[in-house]
């Protein structure tokens, strides 16, 4: 099994400084080190609250969410960390419509930073559906150190996948 899989795509260069860490056992204290702010959002409720207070900060005028929770079932091995969906029913004569954004609970034990990332990813997908230029200039404009924070996601899974061997 590839140590690295959460990593494929970026360069060399970079796989290997990522290699030397964990040969030298650093990565886990360097992710510590930098991500060192604690996430406080423990339950469904207060991440119901947290999403809807980033989603009034930057995208007021989007659609409204119907739910907001942790879900246990989101596979980060399937590469699933959060999910955005879109549930329409027939309600009487009408059409209703709810969004749902879900969060794996690995973001629960995550340091903060790494729930506000994947939170602005999944609320990027309620203006933009497809992983694009615009949606990606959406997620830096709600957070600016967007896509270090992605990379130093995929660190930390990596070194959550490593600890379990």
């Amino acid at each position: 099994m590839d140590a690295l899989k959460y990593l494929a795509g970026y360069p060399e260069h970079l796989l290997s400084r990522v290699r030397q860490m964990i040969d030298q056992d650093r990565l886990g204290a360097m992710l510590a080190d930098k991500y060192d702010r604690p996430n406080t959002v423990r339950n469904d409720a207060q991440l119901y609250d947290y999403v809807q207070a980033l989603k009034e900060r930057h995208l007021r005028k989007s659609v409204p969410l119907g739910k907001v929770l942790y879900d246990s079932r989101l596979q980060v091995m399937k590469h699933a960390l959060g999910t955005h969906t879109a549930i329409s029913r027939v309600h009487g004569g009408r059409l209703k419509a709810s969004r749902e954004i879900r969060i794996a609970t690995v973001f629960r034990d995550a340091p903060a930073d790494f729930l506000e990332m994947i939170v602005v990813h999944e609320l990027a997908h309620l203006k933009e559906a497809d992983h694009n230029k615009a949606f990606y200039q959406l997620c830096t404009h709600m957070t600016s150190d967007y896509h270090q924070l992605e990379f130093d996601l995929r660190l930390y899974l990596t070194h959550l996948d490593l600890a379990k061997r």
